[in-house]
């Protein structure tokens, strides 16, 4: 279990941060700003959740990522190659990734396809997970960008990837199912206006 006694320990004060195996690095490494697009992630999905009063399953469901986003954060901070988990090393499964993806055709099965692209918004829920799905997306690009620099889980890309499209299609589901959607009408405001 994790104990934080002192919040501050002046040790980032000279601009580095200490990884799992305790190696220091910039915090403005390109794994550090893998972990903050993670952390980022991880707030907007609690902003989702406070909206989601009448919807628990759905609070239910960004509650588990949330725990899922701090072992993902924990891998990204373990340097090394080997990305087999074990008691004292966290790090993203496959498993994981297939929960994700039950997920996404669960929620999607009742909701009909897209006519169109949809615009982010709708329920106030539906709208915040847009905005997560947005951050998801850019925390799956600063991954892939690290992964450039040092070696990443595959699995950790790829549960950023598919939890993008768990929170689109949750989304939709938040708009009623696919009836609250706001859908893009292409070109709608080019019209000369009075």
């Amino acid at each position: 279990m994790v104990r934080l006694n002192r919040i501050y320990t002046r040790t980032g004060d000279d601009g580095t941060t200490g990884l799992v195996d305790g190696t220091r690095v910039a915090k403005d490494d390109p794994r550090m700003a893998a972990i903050g697009e993670v952390d980022e992630l991880n707030s907007a999905l609690g902003l989702a959740i406070a909206a989601m009063a009448g919807e628990p399953s759905a609070a239910s469901l960004l509650q588990g990522i949330q725990n899922d986003l701090f072992d993902l954060g924990a891998d990204l901070a373990t340097p090394g190659e080997d990305f087999t988990p074990s008691e004292m090393v966290l790090r993203i499964v496959p498993a994981q990734v297939e929960r994700l993806e039950q997920a996404i055709d669960r929620l999607n099965d009742p909701i009909p396809p897209l006519r169109s692209f949809i615009l982010p918004g709708g329920s106030e829920g539906a709208a915040r997970v847009h905005l997560a799905r947005a951050i998801a997306r850019r925390a799956e690009r600063a991954v892939l960008t690290a992964s450039r620099a040092v070696a990443i889980n595959p699995a950790a890309l790829s549960y950023l990837n598919r939890l993008s499209d768990l929170l689109f299609v949750l989304a939709r589901a938040l708009n009623d199912n696919g009836a609250g959607d706001i859908l893009w009408v292409p070109g709608a405001s080019r019209a000369a206006q009075p």
